[in-house]
């Protein structure tokens, strides 16, 4: 995708969520392309807001972090929603699991397995 000149905002709040998740699990930039099979040069301009991503680059970015894709468009400052989703990436599945459940079970929405 084309490099931009200057950072588009959205692609600047994408850029710095990818950078604040990369940092957070102590990932080089370098280590990082090479566990999405990016290129360092273009996950820089992601980061900076100066490439324009498609869905394929956000995939490739969730394999690289081990994350469904959603982690990396949920801005938790944003939004209540989105920030019970941050706090759930932290949680093992199975942790995640039982708080579905018990969701389930007190909006009765249907019957918890």
């Amino acid at each position: 995708m084309p490099r931009r000149s200057v950072p588009d905002p959205f692609a600047m709040q994408v850029g710095a969520r990818i950078r604040e998740l990369r940092l957070e699990r102590n990932l080089s930039l370098a280590a990082l392309a090479d566990a999405s099979g990016l290129s360092k040069g273009h996950l820089s301009s992601v980061e900076h807001g100066l490439a324009a991503i498609t869905i394929q680059t956000i995939e490739r970015l969730a394999i690289g972090f081990d994350l469904p894709p959603l982690y990396i468009l949920t801005f938790a400052a944003e939004d209540e929603r989105a920030h019970a989703t941050e706090l759930l990436r932290d949680l093992s599945n199975a942790e995640v699991k039982k708080i579905r459940r018990q969701l389930q079970v007190d909006l009765g929405l249907k019957k918890a397995r």
